[in-house]
């Protein structure tokens, strides 16, 4: 069903031709907005809009703490990923692991966080998206506190399951619970927050192997993995203050209480009401035959051609998040830096603090453009970015190993295009991934076709992580980047191909980016689009 059409007139303001003046590519507003994100022409200049423009800063606001507390469990995946980039130097030397169980210990996690991810699609289906965060949040905290007073290998890995399974159910709930409470117009940016919580968790994890270096070997490692229960303790305060999604709600046959919710996250009763109806809408289409007698993981596993596609884009995207190498800058940077002529252990420690500190900065630029410029321009930037950097260092660190540039600067160059690398990363494939895999499948198949994407996500992770010591001494780590490169190389033409712009368009509408619904569903999508952008210019 198309949107109420907007008169393109003269009156709506712009440029001599009548029409409205867009935005500039790097322009302060979002490329979209949503139509009734726009007073009606009545309505326009009553009490300044005062009234409305505070309902709707009210409602943003709540959705932004809603967001900040559903993605503080990705606070726990970067801080035990960060930390443990440093605890491996000491874990090595205090339990006496080999190199091939440091690759297990570090990589294991994320194939064991896929259990997770799996399990989490039909247990927030079943309990709910708020209650699946609270799980993830208890589930880690066991795992957090048997690794931290383990005295064996074998203890250690049994708190690494625990917690790798906790980490997996937070990933895949939070961008699915976000992505269902929030704005058509502010989804990119809020659905964006677990990956910058993410980048924190890794920044923290780096300053605390920083920090607690100095420690005995048999205490250092343990304190860090320690401090990282903390975060998980926020998460009982958090589930008194987020409210259900409202999809998931309706989902149950609860309207009354979607009702509720949409009322704190939306401008007023009228838009609450309209997207009740739209989301009600979406339930009783795949509940009325669309998808015939099939469960949910017989659609995904034998899906037709629609959503063939969407899997396409959402788990290729996961994979290549991945497979271009940026968990094996982040767990072994300073096995990189060592090999490019670091020597220090507090130097070392200290690059990866500044690899830390840049993921983190880049990651919140792109929470501001992802809504503003849309994904596409941001996942270009991002993947050709990244093939530069990996380029780049791939050919310092083979100059540097036949001594044919100065110690000095292969470690500047290598830090600089480590450092290069994870900022491209973290201003568009890193969040981006999340986004578009939370927001581009139907409603009834949200929860376990993300939860398959994050499955994605982290085999690929793993597989990174636990064979890259080796791989570097099979073809050295110069040899390891060219690889990386070429894949990263491989991720723009992906993006250019197969990932579509989502930016500004609500879930029920981007189901027809991928040829879902009639046959009319597209030209309809195109002339709400337009008819946005008309709109756009009168804000």
């Amino acid at each position: 069903m198309m949107l109420p059409s907007a008169e393109l007139s003269a009156s709506n303001g712009g440029g001599a031709n009548g029409l409205p003046t867009l935005p500039d590519f790097m322009g302060r507003k979002s490329r979209y907005v949503r139509m009734d994100d726009v007073l009606p022409p009545e309505q326009e200049g009553e009490e300044d809009g005062g009234v409305r423009v505070r309902e709707r800063q009210s409602s943003r606001r709540y959705v932004f703490a809603c967001s900040v507390f559903a993605s503080l469990n990705s606070v726990l995946l970067g801080y035990d990923v960060g930390v443990m980039s440093g605890c491996i130097l000491f874990i090595q030397r205090d339990l006496h692991i080999n190199e091939v169980q440091q690759e297990v210990l570090v990589g294991c996690l994320s194939f064991i966080s896929l259990l997770g991810s799996l399990a989490g699609g039909r247990t927030s289906d079943a309990i709910g998206r708020k209650w699946t965060i609270g799980l993830a949040a208890v589930v880690f905290q066991a795992g957090a506190a048997v690794m931290t007073f383990a005295p064996s290998f074998r203890v250690l890995m049994i708190g690494r399951l625990l917690a790798g399974i906790g980490i997996g159910f937070g990933m895949m709930i939070a961008p699915v619970y976000i992505a269902e409470i929030s704005p058509a117009a502010s989804r990119g940016s809020f659905t964006s927050f677990p990956e910058i919580f993410i980048n924190l968790g890794i920044l923290l994890g780096y300053i605390s192997n920083y920090a607690f270096s100095g420690l005995p070997d048999h205490i250092n490692w343990r304190v860090m993995l320690a401090v990282g229960i903390l975060p998980s303790v926020s998460i009982a305060f958090a589930l008194l203050v987020i409210p259900e999604s409202p999809r998931w709600l309706v989902m149950q046959n609860r309207a009354d209480e979607a009702l509720a919710v949409l009322l704190k996250v939306t401008d007023s009763e009228d838009e609450a009401k309209e997207r009740l109806a739209e989301i009600e809408a979406a339930a009783a289409a795949t509940n009325a035959g669309k998808y015939g007698d099939k469960t949910v993981w017989q659609e995904l596993s034998r899906p037709s051609p629609v959503i063939a596609r969407m899997l396409v884009t959402g788990l290729g995207i996961q994979c290549f998040q991945q497979i271009t190498g940026v968990d094996a800058l982040v767990y072994y940077s300073p096995t990189i830096f060592r090999d490019a002529g670091i020597t220090s252990e507090s130097q070392l420690l200290a690059a990866t603090v500044a690899v830390g500190f840049f993921k983190t900065a880049f990651i919140a630029l792109a929470i501001v453009l992802i809504d503003r410029v849309g994904r596409k321009p941001l996942l270009y930037v991002s993947t050709v970015g990244m093939t530069a950097c990996l380029a780049v260092l791939s050919a310092a660190l083979f100059l540097l190993a036949h001594g044919w540039v100065s110690r000095g600067a292969g470690i500047a160059v290598a830090i600089l295009m480590v450092c290069g690398d994870v900022a491209f990363f973290s201003v568009g494939i890193g969040p981006i991934c999340w986004v578009v895999s939370s927001e581009i499948f139907p409603l009834r198949l949200r929860a376990q076709a993300a939860a398959l994407g994050a499955v994605a996500n982290r085999v690929t992770s793993g597989a990174v992580a636990m064979s890259f010591l080796s791989i570097c001494r099979a073809i050295s780590v110069a040899g390891a980047f060219s690889a990386f490169a070429i894949i990263s190389a491989l991720s723009v033409v992906f993006v250019h191909k197969i990932v579509p712009e989502t930016s500004g368009k609500t879930l029920e509408q981007i189901e027809l980016l991928f040829g879902g619904g009639d046959g009319e569903g597209r030209g309809e999508l195109e002339l709400n689009d337009v008819e946005q952008l008309v709109q756009k210019g009168r804000v």
